[in-house]
């Protein structure tokens, strides 16, 4: 046992019947870190997520939190963790404040330390003014948002997020990024799991990608996207009628690829390394073309996860997958 690691998984293997949702998954997340799951609809990762919180038993395989087994210490690894699924976990009928005030209460905060924990949280996650309307009447948004807060009651060491910010629009998104960098800077481990591949980039120190119920690759951002290969080198000319010619210069640091117009007057080429861009500079400014945009980057997310799995995050499940087995997986967790 590595005291370094908060989530150790190893061989975990689940089967819905004839659906075979885990495969022999193995996952490890150090401490104070993020690691995001990627994977497309139906990979298993969701699966994944109720094995390592205890609401599903695995049929082979272990898995332990902070050093405790998931199956055999079960109850203690539930005061450790904090849970947001895809489902929301409130009571709609009851108010945002009653929500966070029972969770506290079953946490045995004490009711005076459960409102407080709760008016905490409703400011967090800017609910202060609905706090005392149902949680019925909230938009989906703000449900969302109530969920992750009643997952944080209980200040976990170690957060599951499946899924999180599902239907909230960017602005909402990106204060849920900065709720999890929160979290984290705060001393806990989180284990998240997406489809928006600009998330994963944004938050995980290391990413796991799942598919058909098996890991099949895990680094860090920038390890997958050199996975895909090379650089592309971006640049728009300040005089787009020099494009043809700051065409030719980039073709000249590229890896034999012409440059294409990726954009209207913005030109790219793949080139082998960060040399290129200070060949490229100097190039430009020998021929006195000068430029708005400049830039080098390596592959995105998107472009690694179709080369790893042939699809995308958002492709349908197929027969069999993970996504059919869900409903059977709440069942067997009830």
């Amino acid at each position: 046992m590595n005291p370094d690691l908060v989530i150790e998984a190893e061989g975990l293997v689940k089967h819905f019947g004839e659906t075979k949702a885990l495969q022999g998954v193995d996952l490890v997340v150090p401490r104070g870190t993020v690691l995001g799951v990627l994977g497309p609809n139906g990979a298993g990762k969701t699966t994944t997520v109720r094995i390592l919180s205890t609401l599903l038993t695995p049929d082979a395989g272990t898995a332990r939190i902070n050093g405790l087994d998931v199956v055999r210490d079960a109850e203690k690894v539930r005061h450790m963790i904090g849970l947001t699924g895809q489902y929301a976990s409130v009571d709609e009928d009851l108010t945002g404040r009653q929500n966070l005030v029972l969770f506290g209460t079953l946490l045995e905060l004490g009711r005076k330390g459960a409102r407080a924990r709760a008016v905490e949280l409703l400011e967090w996650f800017d609910l202060a003014d609905a706090a005392d309307r149902p949680a019925k009447t909230y938009s989906g948004g703000m449900r969302r948002r109530l969920d992750l807060a009643a997952s944080l009651v209980g200040r976990p060491d170690v957060i599951f997020l499946d899924e999180p910010t599902t239907g909230l629009d960017p602005a909402k998104r990106e204060a849920m990024w900065d709720v999890v960098r929160s979290l984290v800077s705060d001393g806990s481990t989180v284990l998240l799991t997406t489809q928006y591949l600009e998330e994963a980039d944004a938050l995980a120190d290391e990413i796991t990608v799942v598919d058909h119920g098996r890991v099949i690759a895990h680094d860090t951002p920038d390890g997958l996207k050199r996975i895909v290969g090379g650089q592309t080198l971006e640049v728009r000319p300040t005089d787009q009628t020099r494009l043809a010619e700051t065409a030719q210069i980039l073709s000249q640091v590229s890896t034999g690829a012409a440059a294409d117009e990726i954009r209207k007057g913005m030109l790219a080429v793949p080139v082998a390394g960060d040399e290129a861009l200070t060949a490229t500079v100097a190039r430009l400014g020998a021929a006195g073309i000068g430029v708005t945009e400049l830039s080098l980057h390596l592959p995105s997310l998107d472009e690694v996860f179709f080369t790893l799995t042939g699809r995308t995050t958002s492709d349908e499940a197929e027969p069999g997958s993970d996504d059919s087995a869900r409903d059977t997986s709440k069942e067997v967790a009830a």
